[in-house]
């Protein structure tokens, strides 16, 4: 027969447990000495799209971080690109890098920005299903990540938990 306090203790230590386990399957992070990869996630494509996009934060720590390249086997290619308005027109450019100070944080989301496109899927980018992604710094080198691919709203909502 368990004791009252030993019962507690087990339900206490499985509770947190519990709280645990769902909040890492919420929010996922890769961490380096220089810089700190939060949340990396996808949106969904529809069957036949070639292209895709991911949305990563990267916090740099107590030196600037420059992102100069990244690849996948989701993708034939992965380019750094950057969405904004010109004039009454977004517009996407391929950036050569994105460069992060330190002490601060690039936060991608879908929508506007910088983020990371998915040139020629191999396969649709499905919900609930997971790829990984290299990032490369210029002089941090490659960062292995597993980018879930999620709703816009679930990615970009777990990735700003990251930050609270």
């Amino acid at each position: 027969m368990l004791k009252p306090m030993a019962w507690l203790g087990g339900v206490l230590v499985m509770a947190a447990l519990s709280i645990s386990m769902a909040s890492g399957a919420l929010a996922h992070d890769v961490r380096t000495d220089a810089l700190r990869i939060a949340h990396p996630f996808a949106t969904p494509t529809p069957p036949g799209a070639e292209n895709g996009a991911a949305y990563v934060d990267i916090t740099a720590f107590s030196d600037p971080v420059t992102l100069i390249g990244a690849s996948s086997p989701a993708s034939n290619n992965v380019e750094l690109h950057n969405m904004q308005m010109d004039g009454d027109m977004m517009q996407m450019r391929h950036v050569d890098e994105i460069h992060v100070e330190a002490g601060k944080t690039i936060s991608m989301r879908p929508g506007g920005g910088f983020h990371l496109m998915l040139l020629g899927l191999t396969e649709p980018l499905k919900e609930g299903e997971r790829f990984p992604l290299t990032l490369t710094f210029a002089k941090q080198g490659d960062v292995d990540i597993e980018v879930w691919i999620q709703s816009a709203q679930e990615g970009s909502e777990a990735a700003d938990g990251h930050h609270h």
